[in-house]
């Protein structure tokens, strides 16, 4: 596929195929993933695949938690887990609240790609910030993103999934990984079911502004 159909039809695949996926088509996706860009070039991944059944239901039960309240904030209407906006839910009603299939694509698909990021080695800019750290996010999710598209590429599909970050402790604990490592995502990968040719987004006007925030609109030029 050319770059460009690649980049404009990778889209979040949770629904597989039983078609295994190997160590040797991980490999093939990882060498070419691997030339993602990071700060200062210090490849701060790490990679880990998950088949085992119980290894997969423990990640699944320890996301469980996060899944329940994300659920319970959409249901009100709110955007599930932003940092600038405090859920009005008691934890009352985000325990009454029934957990989603999110997590199946954790137990399901053919395998599970663990990746981690070590945080001695990211730059962190905004970490005296009084909000949530973002910067150090640009050294881990362009090689998440390169795989999603080398998979792509050779007609498998997976999505980045974050979900298990908020218990994070738990889940390095379940996977041996040191401490000064983070959860950077759960990549659930395989064959998808559909391939999806056609994605939504919006359009480039929504979001593009010359100078200044309060710019002016940059219109798409007329066909």
């Amino acid at each position: 596929m050319e770059l460009f159909d690649v980049m404009r039809t990778t889209f979040a695949a949770r629904h597989f195929t039983d078609d295994p996926v190997s160590d040797e088509a991980i490999v093939d996706l990882l060498e070419h993933a691997r030339f993602a860009p990071s700060g200062g070039n210090r490849q701060p991944w790490h990679v880990i695949i998950v088949r085992q059944p119980a290894t997969r239901r423990a990640l699944a039960d320890s996301i469980n938690p996060t899944m329940r309240r994300y659920a319970a904030q959409v249901n009100l209407g709110e955007n599930p887990w932003n940092d600038v906006s405090p859920t009005e839910l008691s934890q009352e009603d985000i325990d009454a609240t029934e957990v989603p299939n999110f997590v199946d694509p954790v137990t399901q698909a053919p395998v599970l790609l663990a990746v981690l990021a070590d945080r001695r080695v990211m730059a962190a800019f905004d970490q005296d910030l009084e909000r949530t750290g973002i910067v150090s996010g640009a050294s881990i999710y362009p090689f998440v993103w390169n795989i999603l598209l080398a998979a792509r590429s050779q007609g498998l599909g997976g999505t980045c999934t974050t979900f298990a970050a908020a218990n994070e402790q738990a889940v390095l604990k379940l996977l041996d990984a040191p401490d000064h490592f983070a959860i950077a995502a759960l990549i659930p990968l395989g064959r998808p079911v559909k391939q999806l040719t056609k994605l939504r987004r919006r359009p480039v006007a929504t979001f593009l502004t010359k100078e200044r925030f309060t710019g002016a609109v940059v219109e798409p030029a007329r066909q």
